[in-house]
């Protein structure tokens, strides 16, 4: 069985890219095709469709295999200068870098920010307009997840307690004054890398710690998400997501849940959306209105560029976190040691839910207040956005409106006095007290 499996394994991975690659050459045909001159002659929209239609099809098959840029725009300063941002590696790993966004001609600023990307399928710079909206008032830095295709078998495993190390690591490395934002599907394995430091390493926790629509107890609230994971065994997981890397990339042999794959199911939850913002696309492009930084391409560029990831870090991430639920019955462990969450006492702890968030729902990331019983009532805050999705809460609109200031608020009550709350910022309201779908809105949600 193990055998046939990792041939099947083998073939069904090749045979995805075999698709998406014919597709992309089929786009590029027609395009071609389609943009002879010969055919301006003609004055039939049938072969302006057939450009469009491959432009638009050449480009979406093309982007799911290549890594955005980050692409931060310059910084302006109080002056009115521009400052160039740099995108600099400070540590780097087998299977993921620390890295920082340096503001060149900026001298460091007090809010020193670690932001924890997810691992599910999106690279990184899903975040980019999180990391833009803090780069004006925050020394910025973001851990930055390799695509596991690309990293050697003999690099070794990566499960989530090798995700948790690694965590633990780029904290220690950033010191004592960092504010930890974890966004989503790392929320569980922040709060747990916090604990290790807490009791192994007290002076170097974080000053903070932001938890944004994060599982921390998938049972809370009943999601998609959460029922898939329940009503799939290991056994079922294993043999139909898991897939071995082919011969085209440098991991070949690895064992990963493919970002194709992904990104299949990604699609199928919303057919109709993605299939009318295609159509749409295509009918632009006919009639000379679609642009290179227009929304549907801004949109898609980011969420077709899938990455794939460990076999071990996505089964143990199904099993520990939403099956057997380590954390939120505080029975983590990391190497052998039990993570004991009770031990954090001195770091001040944020939640940040959205009241129409469908994949992280509200009461699962709150529950990390109650866990964390060390912890001051006076350094907890939590904040439910309403009306707000799951991709809204950290990059939309009401990320930028309402919950950027308030997180910047408990950033700064830490850096002043931890006894003494600061000053709310005016524009955003006061934090309310709480108990996959996919849209090109900015208060949509995108699976991460």
């Amino acid at each position: 069985m193990a055998s046939y499996k990792g041939v099947k394994g083998i073939i069904s991975y090749d045979a995805m890219e075999t698709i998406r690659n014919t597709n992309e050459w089929l786009g590029a045909t027609a395009r071609a095709m389609g943009s002879y001159p010969a055919f301006a002659l003609i004055p039939h929209p049938a072969f302006k469709l057939m450009s469009a239609w491959g432009r638009v099809t050449e480009r979406s098959f093309s982007r799911m295999v290549i890594k955005p840029d980050w692409e931060i725009p310059p910084i302006v300063s109080e002056d009115g200068q521009d400052h160039i941002v740099y995108v600099e590696p400070v540590l780097k790993r087998d299977f993921g870098d620390l890295v920082h966004f340096r503001v060149a001609r900026r001298p460091p600023l007090p809010r020193k920010v670690l932001l924890v990307a997810p691992m599910s399928g999106h690279y990184a710079t899903l975040l980019r307009t999180t990391v833009t909206s803090l780069l004006p008032d925050c020394d910025v830095y973001v851990t930055d997840w390799h695509n596991a295709r690309d990293i050697p078998v003999s690099a070794g495993k990566f499960d989530i307690e090798d995700y948790t190390q690694y965590l633990v690591d780029f904290i220690r490395h950033l010191g004592p004054d960092t504010n930890v934002i974890a966004v989503c599907q790392p929320a569980p394995l922040a709060l747990a890398a916090t604990a290790v430091l807490a009791e192994e390493e007290p002076q170097a926790q974080p000053r903070s710690l932001i938890l944004i629509g994060g599982p921390i107890d998938p049972d809370a609230a009943a999601t998609e998400v959460t029922d898939f994971g329940n009503r799939m065994t290991m056994g079922e997981l294993d043999f139909m997501l898991i897939q071995q890397v082919g011969f085209k990339y440098r991991g070949a042999g690895r064992m990963v849940y493919p970002g194709l794959a992904q990104l299949t199911s990604f699609i199928a939850m919303n057919a109709d959306t993605h299939a009318r913002a295609f159509l749409n696309q295509v009918f632009a492009e006919a009639r000379g209105e679609a642009s290179e930084g227009d929304k549907h391409n801004t949109f898609y560029d980011e969420y077709l560029a899938v990455m794939d990831m460990t076999a071990e870090f996505y089964l143990s991430t199904v099993e520990r976190i939403f099956k057997t639920r380590e954390i939120a019955r505080n029975s983590f462990t990391v190497n052998g040691k039990p993570v004991d969450l009770t031990k954090i006492t001195s770091v001040a702890v944020m939640t940040v839910e959205g009241a129409n968030d469908d994949i992280s729902a509200p009461g699962q990331c709150v529950a990390a207040l109650e866990l964390c019983s060390g912890v001051p009532d006076s350094r907890k805050q939590q904040h439910l956005e309403p009306g707000a999705g799951h991709y809204g809460i950290f990059a939309g609109k009401s990320w930028r409106l309402n919950i950027r200031p308030l997180v910047l608020d408990f950033i700064d009550e830490q850096i002043s006095s931890p006894t003494k709350p600061a000053k709310r910022r005016r524009g955003g309201p006061s934090p309310v007290d709480c108990g996959r779908s996919i849209s090109s809105d900015e208060d949509g949600k995108i699976a991460v």
